[in-house]
């Protein structure tokens, strides 16, 4: 296995929805293919939005924006992301949506990385 791997995030999430780190990662000899954590670097438009409900049953998840503004629903509250550096942490089980509110750019690690823990709900909440 190589010891040291370096890139660059924003080109390569282009494939994997803004994934570059975790288990979905291969060659499974990749530095960057684990179970423990999986890392984002999402670029969305004004706008762009997941209009389903998704959980996640076994990961805890961190959203940090790194610029512009981001709104994270859940049951019984909206956050919004609107300073560099503001962030929000939920764990796992807890159902959540977002929406763009600008142009902007954040970073979201999971941990642990585990295939199909990630699930869009059938129903709104």
């Amino acid at each position: 296995m190589t010891k040291v791997v370096f890139g660059n995030a924003k080109e390569e999430k282009a494939n994997r929805g803004g994934w570059f780190l975790g288990h979905f990662i291969s060659p499974l000899d990749d530095l960057r293919s684990t179970e423990d954590l999986e890392v984002k670097w999402g670029v969305h438009s004004y706008g762009d939005s997941r209009t389903e409900w998704a959980v996640n049953h076994q990961a805890t998840t961190l959203s940090i924006l790194i610029n512009g503004k981001f709104c994270l629903k859940f049951e019984d509250r909206e956050i919004v992301l609107s300073r560099e550096g503001d962030y929000v942490l939920w764990c796992a089980g807890v159902a959540h949506t977002w929406v763009a509110e600008s142009d902007c750019t954040i970073v979201t690690v999971r941990w642990p990385s585990k295939s199909g823990d990630s699930v869009e709900m059938q129903q709104t909440i």
